[in-house]
């Protein structure tokens, strides 16, 4: 899992709930592999909460993953579904189409885009994920939801796991990574991000947190301030590269 090509692995990163540092966490990834001499892609395939410009509509996650990946992307390679409102993606498309029009987000149109980057041939593809795993694409298929974990299982690939370290998340994170391993795809590795500076007991959460995920803890990311990057903090050995 993961191992797309001979030559390509791609990750996709997930989070514990929105809000937690899942760009930050990305932003950091490709800083750390792009210092290692790995050629690499950044992949936001649904964003929300984009401001409307001159050139389009533009999500500041996605412009980040653009700006940090080594190969040369255009803002839709990087993020191909776009939408204005900061909302939940499948209610900001309701907002946006007409009575009769498809109201679901097409599985088709984020597989392609991927398909697009792999075609590329970088040697990693960060995937950043949108709120956390089982964001609601709208629509259903054979009766049920659709989620964009969908799209990681049907290419099986392998998934990092950022928890946002702050009160609940010892709940958030169990969950979330049984969700994962349920689902059938490897937890490839996870992060602790500290979004609560003032989160009591945080060295004993880790601690828990490593004996109930099983899978390479990939580093704790502390609170930061100023021009101070995630890629420092985070170990990559525990990844299959």
């Amino acid at each position: 899992m993961g191992h797309l090509t001979d030559n390509t692995r791609a990750f996709f990163v997930t989070g514990t709930d929105t809000e937690i540092g899942k760009t930050f966490v990305c932003k950091g990834l490709l800083q750390a592999l792009n210092d290692k001499g790995y050629s690499t892609a950044g992949y936001k395939p649904i964003a929300a909460g984009c401001d409307n410009t001159p050139g389009g509509l533009r999500n500041e996650d996605a412009l980040t993953l653009q700006a940090n990946s080594s190969l040369k992307l255009s803002y839709d390679e990087v993020n191909p579904i776009a939408f204005e409102a900061p909302i939940a993606p499948h209610l900001a498309l309701k907002q946006t189409v007409k009575e009769g029009e498809v109201h679901y987000i097409p599985i088709d149109k984020i597989r392609e885009g991927f398909i697009h980057l792999l075609q590329k041939e970088p040697n990693v593809i960060v995937i950043e994920g949108a709120g956390g795993w089982r964001l609601p694409l709208g629509g259903s298929y054979q009766g049920r939801p659709r989620y964009l974990s969908e799209f990681v299982s049907e290419l099986n690939l392998s998934v990092i796991l950022v928890v946002g370290m702050r009160l609940g998340c010892l709940n958030h994170a169990v969950l979330t990574a049984e969700a994962i391993r349920n689902d059938g795809l490897k937890i490839a590795g996870w992060v602790a991000n500290q979004v609560d500076a003032d989160m009591p007991l945080v060295d004993e959460n880790i601690d828990s947190l490593q004996s109930l995920i099983n899978a390479p803890f990939l580093g704790r990311v502390p609170a930061l301030k100023g021009k101070e990057q995630a890629g420092q903090y985070l170990n990559l050995a525990g990844l299959d590269l």
